[in-house]
């Protein structure tokens, strides 16, 4: 049975979660990994989840404000035994409606080009591309995407 738990970065299921990924993003993104790890600190954040299936850790995601109007999707992971299977949409929306219930208008988000299941899921759950932000403006590598959450 899937079910999840919001919590925040301090929980240790989320802690190791991010580990993974981490460590799969090190690999993808080969030099650049330095520059985005520098935006992917996970101490502060409040607004986490964690997702089991019984009682293996299977996902995880997050956000952080961006703006006034707008929250940032951050650290999303699913372990590679339980991809293809929609939870990463399910993910996804619980962060979403997290977002609408603290009264969040949109999300952005930025995944990598090396990253081809990422810029799907985002397009499957309605994200368009927009021109990169600060700080990844001028990273090739990046694509940066938003979506409006008050009808979604």
């Amino acid at each position: 049975m899937l079910y999840y738990k919001r919590c925040s970065s301090d929980n240790k299921n989320f802690k190791e979660l991010v580990a993974l990924l981490d460590a799969d993003l090190a690999l993808r993104d080969g030099d650049e990994n330095a520059f985005y790890a520098k935006f992917n600190g996970i101490d502060a954040l409040k607004n986490c989840v964690v997702f089991y299936s019984d009682k293996t850790l299977v996902a995880c995601g997050a956000f952080k404000e961006f703006n006034e109007d707008s929250v940032e999707i951050k650290r999303m992971f699913v372990q590679p035994d339980f991809r293809g299977k929609g939870i990463a949409s399910k993910a996804l929306k619980v962060l979403e409606e997290w977002a609408k219930e603290l009264n969040y208008s949109y999300a952005v988000l930025e995944t990598g080009l090396r990253q081809p299941e990422a810029i799907a899921l985002y397009k499957k759950n309605n994200y368009e591309i927009i021109e990169n932000y600060p700080p990844y403006e001028e990273m090739e590598n990046s694509v940066c995407f938003k979506k409006y959450l008050k009808f979604s």
